[in-house]
């Protein structure tokens, strides 16, 4: 094990460390809360706090800095698709559990109920509602280690479990990065988007959670 394994086998390297099945993301290691930990305790170095009194003391104050809003979102994978939703929705991610089809319910969206917790909750298929079940198969660009994962999002007393192909984690943007959606860049309808996100040279669709959670609660309920 390497000292910053997180970067040579974790998520930020070929993901083959056996514990990301485990942990998801590195963030959630406990080796890795131990690198940061040791990174804040180390002594600092000869003369750290006079350099840097002295560059303070030099730097010009700013008078009305510009500031740029920035939102945080969980990025995930559903198909060849990227997508995003804001990160404040995301209530858990954990690992695939049975799901429990609903008799006389023949709705493609509605999978059945998943257990979370001891708590049953209802399960959706979220390619069907975005209609990603005919895209393409092939993946582009996409790790060979990845974990399919069941993720919660819940928003104003609206909670769905839905199974996503790889969960990469939270993303904080800036409002000003959000493009338009050109038709030919996904294949999600432009109805259930908000604009796009360039991420790791892919482009991530940023959906619109208004309008998902109002499809879901009218489609289903």
């Amino acid at each position: 094990m390497t000292d910053d394994c997180w970067n040579q086998i974790g998520i930020a390297g070929d993901r083959t460390c056996r514990q990301l099945k485990k942990y998801i993301h590195c963030r959630n290691c406990p080796v890795y809360a131990d690198g940061g930990r040791s990174l804040l305790e180390q002594e600092l170095p000869g003369g750290y706090l006079d350099e840097w009194t002295q560059v303070l003391r030099s730097t010009p104050e700013v008078t009305n800095p510009k500031t740029t809003d920035t939102i945080s979102v969980g990025i995930f994978r559903l198909r060849d698709e990227w997508l995003a939703l804001p990160a404040a929705l995301f209530k858990e991610v954990t690992q695939l559990s049975v799901t429990h089809t609903l008799p006389h319910r023949s709705n493609p969206i509605l999978i059945g109920l998943v257990n979370i917790r001891g708590e049953l909750q209802l399960c959706i298929s979220l390619t069907s509602l975005l209609g990603l079940e005919t895209a393409d198969s092939h993946r582009k660009n996409v790790s060979l280690v990845v974990y399919e994962r069941m993720v919660v999002v819940e928003k104003e007393g609206s909670r769905w479990v839905f199974v996503v192909d790889e969960m990469h984690g939270i993303h904080r943007i800036n409002l000003e990065e959000l493009r338009n959606v050109p038709a030919t860049v996904s294949k999600v309808p432009q109805t259930y988007t908000k604009g796009i996100i360039t991420w790791q040279g892919q482009n991530v669709c940023y959906l619109n959670d208004d309008l998902l959670f109002d499809s879901l609660n009218n489609k289903i309920i």
